[in-house]
Parts: C-alpha cells; structure tokens; sequence
C-alpha cells in the first residue's frame, strides 16, 4: 500500500492522465486544510451536516447487515473506506462505531492534518494520499464506501464512480451525498452560501457540476447498484440547524445504495 502515494497527485496538484482527480479542486481545499477541524471555520457547513449524515448512515447500514444501531459499536466488523476524507471530519466518527477505517484524499496537505488529528484523538484510521482507482487496481475492497460532497469536485465522475463501486464487496453499500442541479440550489447553495452567507469560499462549488438525484442513479446503476433510500437535508435559519428531509431534495441530499 505504501507505494500506492506516489500514484496520488504531487504537492504542486499534477495529477497522472486518466483519473479522476481535479488539480484545480485540490489545491483549492489544500488552500484550506489547516481549517478542517474549526467548527467556525471555512468547513463549518461539514460540521454542521456531520450529525445529520451520521444518523442517514448508521441507520441504513445498521439496515443492510443486520446490525445492532443501539450497540456501543456497531460497525466493529466493518471495512469502511471515506473517499476524499478530507481532515477526517466523517472517518473520526465512523472510527467511533467500531469501523476498521481507510480515508484517502487527493491532497497531501489534507491526509497529514487528518493523520494529526487522528493521534491526537487516540484513533486508529489508516489515511492515504491516494485516489479510489488506486484502490481498485491493487484489488481492496470494503463493506461500506462513503462518498460524501466528492464527486461535484472530481475531473470524470464515470470514473470516479467505476473505482468507487469496483472496491465494495459483493454484499457492500454505498452512501452518497452531492448538491442538486436547479434555480434553487443555484440560489442557495451557490451564491447564497458562498456570496452572502460566506459559508464557504468563492469558488467552492461550480453549480454545472451539482448532479440531480437521477443522474446520480444513473452513475451508480451501470455496477448494480439502486438507490433504496434518499433524503434530502435542509436548513432551518431560525434555529442554524439542519434536518433530514422526505420531501425537499432540492438543495442537499444523500442517497444510500445497495445491490439491486
């Protein structure tokens, strides 16, 4: 595995012809890296939604495998891989169910401060600066891929999604979260959350890459997975908090998948 890092993208962001990865989106995270772990900082959206995406997780793949949600650790004898982990925002938490946990990102910079925050935390997650079709080609494979608030970031979302799906196990899942594609979420979750709000930072997000729930379907079926769950997550600006949703996918969403 160790010389798996020297296929991920360098330090200046060049990348190898073929994968998925985005120079541009990687230095523009790695701009920020040192901010992962502030809750008022640049990624404080992640923190947040991280709750809310917990609670989608544990309790689909508590569904899938049989699992007890209410045990002490109920991932314990789950291989989980967080792809483009960032700071370990979501791999610390899944660390905690009891998950046996392998975070990759495409930036160096972000694999070092997670890999800290890890020790610090008394966490054993394996981080690697490697990308999911390195994973692939070396045969790994996982119960459970998370693809959290990626793929609007990767350069071929076809391949991304090839090198995500070819690592689960026969019987693995898959969650999955992205921005939708409407006036709405070009409102909101553009220039709201970036001009006005300045939750985030210019540039963030480029809205032609948000995907609606049905392409992101169509991503996934092609390597025998459906969706068999689908939230949106909204936010209440009265009470700065954020819920799942049956009904408003408009903005925010997350979408479990499972073998067909």
């Amino acid at each position: 595995m160790a010389n798996a890092a020297t296929q991920a993208p360098d330090k200046d962001g060049n990348t190898r012809a073929g994968t998925s990865a985005n120079p541009e989106e990687i230095a523009r995270f790695t701009a920020m890296a040192e901010e992962w772990w502030s809750a008022t900082g640049k990624f404080r959206p992640l923190h947040q939604i991280n709750p809310v995406r917990i609670a989608f997780i544990k309790d689909n793949v508590c569904r899938h495998f049989g699992l007890d949600a209410n045990a002490d650790k109920p991932f314990s004898t789950l291989k989980v891989l967080d792809v483009g982990c960032g700071g370990g925002l979501l791999s610390e938490p899944m660390a905690r169910l009891g998950a046996t946990m392998t975070s990759i990102d495409a930036g160096e910079k972000n694999i070092e401060i997670a890999k800290i925050h890890a020790a610090q935390s008394d966490l054993d997650i394996e981080y690697l600066n490697v990308l999911p079709e390195d994973l692939a080609a070396e045969g790994h494979k996982f119960d459970l891929v998370l693809n959290m608030e990626v793929i609007e970031h990767v350069a071929d979302p076809q391949l991304f999604m090839a090198a995500c799906t070819s690592v689960l196990n026969e019987q693995g899942c898959m969650v999955l979260s992205t921005m939708n594609r409407n006036f709405k979420s070009l409102l909101l979750g553009k220039f709201a959350a970036e001009y006005v709000l300045r939750w985030l930072p210019v540039g963030t997000h480029d809205w032609k890459k948000f995907l609606k729930p049905s392409e992101l379907a169509r991503l996934v079926r092609p390597h025998g997975l459906e969706f068999t769950d689908l939230k949106g997550m909204v936010y209440n600006p009265l009470k700065d908090t954020w819920a799942l949703s049956d009904r408003d996918f408009d903005v925010n969403y997350l979408a479990f998948a499972e073998r067909a």
